[in-house]
């Protein structure tokens, strides 16, 4: 028996909530979905993921929301992480940070456990996700055969390093982080799923998910600028991992894009 489990990427503020109510319904029904995660780092106008926009998720069918270094640019998220178990945390930051680092869901198959990890290289010089994978890897293999980890990174070598360290001891690791989705998905040879990058759910008329305009003031000027969610050409980016129950490895597995990218353009002569 396999467990089929959609993660959704990185959602960005309301154009990205919108799209996932577009499209969420029919994705369940074509994969047969018996777990779905997402990234919500981004999903309350970009920063954070408040009480509000969980329940707009969760009423959708999402299990697992995961998060990122934004997660706590609300103070509303913080005090939301204290008290709501499916919302997850970094799980590598300092002792004593609000919310939790992992979620066991039950599903109508089995449990399943979701690791929320964040990368150093070029971001904040947290504690180390290697060393805090063995940790939480041997804390959870007597409760769930099935642990999916999102790997919250900037680099695509710190990614496939933990990909390679990891190889058989988890089910699947999710990249989230840039907002751009790669093309590598794939299995590695001890049944490890894997993605760099499973891309943005909001609108790419923007600087990854920002208004073009704030984000080109802040390279030209050095300064910060205010951050506003862009709104146009709204695209939907997730990854879809079947594995089996008894091995806990992925057997299949296919990145979603929707709707594609126009690659050409009608000219009249």
């Amino acid at each position: 028996m396999a467990i089929n489990i959609l993660f959704i990427g990185d959602i960005i503020g309301d154009p990205g909530l919108d799209i996932v109510r577009m499209w969420l319904p029919g994705l369940q029904k074509k994969y047969k979905t018996d777990l779905i995660v997402d990234n919500g780092e981004n999903v309350a106008d970009g920063k954070g993921c408040t009480e509000k926009e969980a329940k707009v998720l969760f009423d959708l069918g999402v299990n697992v929301i995961t998060g990122g270094n934004h997660t706590w640019d609300k103070h509303q998220s913080q005090e939301f992480l204290k008290k709501e178990s499916r919302v997850i945390r970094p799980l590598n930051y300092p002792k004593g940070t609000f919310g939790n680092g992992y979620s066991i869901a039950d599903t109508p198959k089995g449990k399943v456990a979701v690791v929320n990890l964040q990368g150093r290289s070029f971001m904040a010089p947290i504690d180390c996700p290697f060393r805090t994978s063995d940790w939480i890897i041997s804390k959870l293999k007597s409760e769930a055969k099935i642990i999916l980890i999102d790997f919250h990174a900037e680099a695509t070598a710190e990614k496939l390093a933990l990909a390679n360290y990891l190889d058989g001891k988890v089910s699947a690791i999710v990249g989230t982080h840039t907002h751009v989705q790669t093309s590598d998905e794939r299995i590695f040879a001890n049944g490890t799923g894997y993605i760099t990058d499973v891309g943005m759910t909001g609108p790419y008329d923007s600087v990854i998910g920002m208004k073009t305009d704030a984000a080109i003031n802040r390279f030209l000027y050095q300064t910060p600028q205010k951050y506003q969610t862009a709104t146009g050409n709204v695209h939907f980016a997730a990854i879809y991992f079947k594995i089996d129950q008894e091995s806990g490895k992925t057997i299949e597995l296919e990145k979603i894009f929707i709707p594609e990218f126009e690659k050409k353009v009608e000219q009249n002569i």
